[in-house]
């Protein structure tokens, strides 16, 4: 257990949500300076996360980035982070995968384990490994945004976590989609074809699915199902 989760009060610093940033870069700013190299982004690449990079990288050029790579990502994805580390050469971008690949886990626990019990599949594939990358630092980045669901609506900009007993930092809490996507054409960012074709969340390709105009932005993770979250902003600790 880190210093900093270990005795946080749950207070922080103020900051401008009516800045050019809403906040997210002078949260950025006060994290790396507060954490130094003892925080993590965990970043998802969706456009959001485009963003934060962005923005991290206008702080920390040597910023330390974990991409949660479970095997069964969308091709449009692995290709995106491939753009994003020519784009930012200088950041450290690592992609940590399970202990068991796709085919060692059909071995184990049985074919499609996503089919059958997703929130399993997610805590082996995705919650377990965070963890894994986490026990060494004290702060995490997270992209989390209000607006996307009612989950999330009450996210401050940082957060004791005690999933992974580390503070989550959550700079774009005020951001909307329409500024998300902004921030994109004026900085002319790279981003994941596949929010062109009705994917404005996108997971695993086993487990994402197009979303009708109109409809929640989460609606395509595990569709047709009662599991809305990957388990990473559960409060529950993750079985090992």
């Amino acid at each position: 257990m880190s210093w900093f989760y270990d005795n946080w009060s749950g207070k922080e610093p103020e900051f401008n949500v009516e800045s050019e940033t809403k906040g997210a870069l002078e949260v950025l700013e006060w994290a790396y300076q507060i954490y130094q190299d003892d925080i993590v982004y965990a970043c998802s690449f969706g456009v959001e996360g485009v963003v934060l990079i962005d923005l991290i990288s206008r702080i920390n050029q040597n910023a330390k980035i974990v991409f949660l790579d479970t095997g069964l990502h969308f091709d449009e994805t692995y290709e995106l982070i491939n753009k994003v580390k020519a784009k930012y050469p200088s950041l450290n971008i690592k992609l940590k995968q399970p202990k068991e690949s796709v085919a060692e886990q059909a071995l184990s626990k049985g074919d499609a384990l996503w089919e059958r019990d997703p929130g399993k599949c997610c805590n082996l594939r995705k919650v377990i490994p965070l963890h894994e990358e986490l026990d060494h630092v004290s702060a995490w980045i997270s992209g989390l945004r209000r607006e996307q669901s009612p989950l999330r609506q009450k996210t401050n900009y940082f957060n004791r976590d005690d999933k992974f007993q580390a503070i989550k930092v959550c700079p774009l809490i005020h951001w909307t989609w329409k500024d998300v996507w902004r921030y994109v054409y004026e900085k002319d960012l790279p981003y994941n074809p596949l929010h062109d074709k009705g994917y404005p969340s996108i997971g695993c390709a086993v487990c994402t699915e197009r979303v009708l105009e109109g409809s929640d932005s989460r609606a395509g993770r595990w569709a047709n199902q009662e599991k809305t979250e990957c388990g990473l902003h559960l409060d529950s600790a993750p079985k090992r």
